[in-house]
């Protein structure tokens, strides 16, 4: 089988809970990370959206975005909130996958920058990232669209 990426709907909600979980690490406190209607908001791609990684029905990784506005870009850029795969689908690159498809969807819908924030804890994916293109700005990592 192939990896399909897709934006989610309502009816992925308790699957990208439980991705969410897996990366804040608290699997124990289901349904308290975000709620219907946050997720809600994200599935209604009018300021963000959330991409997804399936095989065989089974998702295997998420994208979170949020688009906003800036005077800069003359209108909307493009920030990556999460990226999670599900440790099971590690190794079949679903988060190259899902960033490749969230810069594709970014730039159709006309965002000008795509950028995305390293925590202390993420900087060593800093060569993940730029192999997709992006760049580090402060403590931020960012690529024009």
């Amino acid at each position: 089988m192939s990896v399909t990426l897709r934006l989610a709907t309502m009816d992925d909600l308790s699957q990208c809970l439980e991705l969410i979980n897996v990366l804040v690490g608290v699997s124990d406190m289901r349904h308290e990370v975000f709620d219907a209607g946050t997720f809600s908001d994200f599935v209604s791609n009018l300021r963000g959206s959330v991409v997804i990684a399936e095989e065989g029905g089974e998702v295997l990784g998420m994208a979170s975005v949020s688009y906003n506005l800036a005077l800069r870009h003359n209108g909307e850029y493009c920030q990556l909130e999460e990226l999670v795969v599900d440790p099971k689908a590690r190794g079949k690159n679903v988060g190259g996958l899902l960033v490749e498809e969230s810069i594709r969807r970014a730039r159709a819908r006309g965002c000008k920058e795509f950028g995305l924030y390293l925590l202390e804890s993420t900087k060593h994916n800093e060569p993940f990232y730029a192999k997709y293109g992006f760049t580090v700005v402060g403590e931020e990592m960012r690529q024009l669209l």
